[in-house]
Order: C-alpha cells, then structure tokens, then sequence
C-alpha cells in the first residue's frame, strides 16, 4: 500500500512538470515523513553515496569528448570525408548520416548529443539534396540513438555502477548490436533511395577524397583510442574518458583550429547543464531504492515472480513493455535506476545474464528517446528543424518499428550480446 502511494505521488509530481529527479526525491521523502519514524538525515548521505562513484566520473568526460568534438571541428570533417567517399551513392547522405552517427556515438555516448551534432551538418545537406522532411527529421532521430548502444554509452555506465556488473563488459557486448542496428538502418536508407530516386549529388574527384580522408584521420583515431585503450587493459573507462577530453582537446585546437577561447565557457556549460541533471537523477533514484529496500520491495516481487513460475521470455516480454510505456515520459537514467533494483533479483533467479539484459534494455531506451511525448531526440530534431513535434514523430516511426524487430531478435538470439564480452573479456 505505501509502495502505491510512492508511486502515485511521483505520477502526480510528474504530471505537475515538476523536474524527475525532485519527483523521485519529493515523493520519497514525503513517503518516509508520513508513514515511518525513518531518519531523515539518512537521505542527504545516501543521495552523495549514491554518485561518489569512481565509474560514473566517466559521465563528465564523454559528455565534455562530445561537446568539444561538435564544436571543434571533428564532427565536421568526419562526414566531409564520408560525403566525399560515398555521398554521390543512391542513399548516399542518409548513408552518411548513419555512418556520422555511429562514430560520433562512440565517443560521446550520449544519444541527444549525437543528434545534435550530425543533424546540425546533415539536416540541411539532406534536404538540399531532394529528401523528404519528414523523412530527414526521422532518420537524424533515429540514427542518434545509436549514441547510447554503441560504447561508450552512459546508460551503460549507469546500469554498470547500479548493478555491479563490469562496464568494459558492457561496452564490449554493446558492439555487435549497435553495428547491427547501424547495417539495417544504412540498409533501410540505400533502398528507400533508391525507390524514391533520392541522394544523387555530385561526385567528388579523387584529389578531393584523398584530402578529406587526411583531414579526417586524427579524428576517426578518437573511437580507436578509446575502445582500444578500454579493451587493452591499459585504461579503465573512466581514465579513457579523461584521455578522450585531452585528445579532441588537442585536435580541435592545434589540428583543425575551429575550437576559439572564447568557446571554452560554451563548452563547459553545455557539458555542466547535462552532467548536473544526469547526477541529480542518479543522487534522487538512490533515495527511491532507499525506500524500495527498506521495504524489502525487491525481494517481495522477486518472490511473486518465482511462486508464478515466470519463465525467460515472459520475463523479457512483461519487461520489454513495461520500459516501452516508460519511456513515453521518463528517459533512459531514470529507468534504470528506478527498475533495475526490483529487476537484479528477478534476473538471478531465473538466470538471465546481466549483460545480456543491459543490451537488450538499452535498445529499449533507444526506443524510448524517439517514443513522444517525451522522447529527447524528438525535440532536438523539431527544434533543428523548426518543425512541429508532430512531424517528426510521423517521420520517426518506421524507424521504431526496425528497433522493436531489433529487440525481438536480440531477445532470441542472446549470444549476439555475449559474443565478445566472452571471447575477449573473460
């Protein structure tokens, strides 16, 4: 009955507009003054545990990589040399946009930034180049979720420090997924061109790729230095997070020189204003599991679900639409600190492998960035596009349609998940 009461009060607050994490935390301690001699200044110390984490010191780092990256001129002659390769190819700017966005993606690990940043260079391009709007506006949404499945990704990051499960695991298994996703998207894009007639620009000569593709190499070295300083054991996430910062640092100030002093306060306040509302979430959702395990939540639900004898793909399936409807006004942070203490046990019980969950939840929190009302990606693409919310969302949902088959297929088939994480992190 309180557990309900919790629940209804964060739904009000919600509804109110009032800010997710005062919601979680608002609610919570209503909830402890009312119905408990609980001591209150327990809740202060375990909202400052909850983020004094080494691990999720790599939030600000990927999150300021990002920033620099789309500022400094790295973005940009990324997709300058896959426009001048394959640009003039039936599909070829959509191609292109995918392309940007997987590499972005692995190295800002945030999906609205990843949005942000390619649809600024190719939501103009692609129109210019005869694509529908609407068709546009879906494909740069939809495209940028790959931000937060291909590593490093901060919902895994956040899922690793909640559930104690290995990030380089995680990060590992979200590779062949994200690629995945990425192939069918660019699959989609090449036979809708070509459909529609869609993507002929002009040709670049040889001269013109050749420059392009050196321009473009100390910035495509950026996802190498990261994952490849990750999996060699020669740095943790978090201090490959740091290496990321200095790199494109360097970059963008002595290589491509785009990146001007007086940027720097821009940068640090756009990496300030998305560190602090990640945080405050995660500091506010330590207070929610306070509650949760205070009143053995956890283990009560873990219990009712072992008495009903719910099998794995049950479990998938009532889970799976449980983050889809979530989603529709909560993101990605606050699903998986809210649910994933109730779910641990759960999982263990019925022996689903953690890190084949993080994957398939994670695509679930794609869904959830392009799901209105609330999806983030949404309103970064309108606002790009000056378009109405509505537009987008019409545009956006073949694409929601390719990721719920995604989430079918890495359901079934678990090993596309475990592959690499078990091969080379054993």
């Amino acid at each position: 009955m309180t557990t309900a009461l919790l629940f209804s009060i964060f739904v009000v607050l919600f509804l109110l507009h009032v800010p997710i994490a005062i919601s979680l935390a608002m609610s919570t301690i209503l909830i402890f003054t009312l119905t408990s001699d609980f001591n209150l200044m327990m809740i202060p110390q375990r909202m400052f545990a909850g983020i004094n984490t080494a691990p999720l010191m790599a939030i600000p780092g990927y999150v300021l990589a990002g920033v620099l990256m789309s500022r400094g001129g790295v973005s940009k002659y990324l997709i300058e040399c896959l426009k001048a390769w394959i640009g003039h190819l039936p599909g070829g700017l959509s191609v292109v946009t995918i392309l940007a966005c997987t590499l972005f993606a692995a190295i800002s690990g945030s999906s609205p930034a990843t949005a942000a940043a390619i649809g600024a260079i190719m939501l103009p391009a692609m129109l210019k180049g005869g694509y529908p709007k609407r068709y546009t506006m879906g494909l740069i949404a939809a495209s940028g979720t790959l931000g937060i499945l291909i590593p490093p990704s901060i919902p895994l990051i956040v899922y690793g420090v909640t559930s104690d499960t290995s990030i380089g695991k995680l990060f590992m298994a979200g590779i062949i997924p994200g690629l995945i996703l990425a192939s069918t998207l660019v699959i989609i894009a090449i036979v809708y061109a070509k459909i529609h007639g869609y993507g002929q620009t002009e040709k670049a000569t040889w001269s013109e790729r050749w420059k392009s593709t050196i321009r473009a190499i100390p910035a495509s070295f950026l996802p190498v230095l990261i994952l490849g300083s990750i999996y060699a054991g020669i740095c943790t996430p978090t201090e490959a997070a740091v290496v990321a910062v200095f790199y494109t640092l360097i970059i963008s100030l002595f290589v491509y020189k785009e990146l001007r002093p007086q940027d720097f306060r821009k940068v640090l306040v756009e990496t300030i204003n998305t560190t602090s509302m990640i945080f405050l979430i995660i500091a506010a959702a330590m207070v929610f599991a306070l509650f949760l395990t205070n009143n053995q939540v956890p283990n009560k639900v873990a219990a009712w679900i072992g008495e009903s004898s719910v099998n794995i793909f049950v479990f998938f399936l009532l889970t799976q639409l449980m983050f889809f409807v979530m989603g529709t006004f909560l993101e990605a942070v606050s699903i998986i600190l809210i649910t994933l203490p109730i779910l641990l046990p759960i999982m263990r019980s019925i022996g689903i492998d953690p890190i084949h969950f993080a994957i398939v939840m994670t695509v679930n929190m794609e869904l959830a960035m392009i799901t209105p009302p609330v999806g983030l990606n949404l309103f970064v693409v309108s606002s790009m596009a000056k378009e109405k919310l509505g537009e987008v969302v019409m545009g956006v949902l073949p694409f929601i349609l390719v990721m719920i088959v995604m989430l079918i297929v890495l359901v079934v088939f678990p090993e596309l998940s475990l592959m690499l994480p078990t091969a080379v992190m054993k």
